[in-house]
């Protein structure tokens, strides 16, 4: 149900991207009650001499960063949920990552129903099926 994009400041490194999806994951299930086993993330590392926070490297800031976007389901969640979750997201990327800069950032958009899926379905169709059952 969710999709996941997440970019991290650093050099490829396979077994954190691992943990980092890993906790996504788990962040997402335990705030946002979205199902794991439909829960996609996608991790992505820019150098950091790429990564820009005021036209300053965090190279040279000596800082990491990231930024998350994620695709949930519109409606599913309420405000407090959603700000739970930008907490819980920084504060899990902080423990993993070390000294995150302040300009990390999580942003989530809700996708109307009749406009998102998987499967080749729309959510809104597997919501009415599964009111049917």
């Amino acid at each position: 149900m969710p999709i996941i994009n997440l970019k991290v400041s650093g050099q490829e490194d396979p077994a954190l991207a691992q943990e980092i999806a890993k906790t996504i994951s788990n962040v997402t299930r335990d705030v946002l009650n979205k199902k794991p086993e439909v829960t996609a993330v996608t991790v992505t590392f820019v150098p950091d001499y790429l990564w820009f926070v005021n036209s300053v490297s965090l190279a040279e800031l000596k800082t990491k960063s990231f930024h998350l976007d994620i695709k949930i389901s519109d409606s599913t969640n309420l405000k407090a949920d959603k700000a739970k979750y930008i907490d819980a997201v920084h504060s899990s990327l902080t423990s993993i990552l070390g000294n995150i800069h302040p300009v990390s950032y999580t942003a989530i958009q809700e996708m109307k129903a009749d406009a998102y899926g998987y499967e080749g379905l729309t959510i809104e169709y597997k919501y009415i099926s599964n009111q049917k059952k």
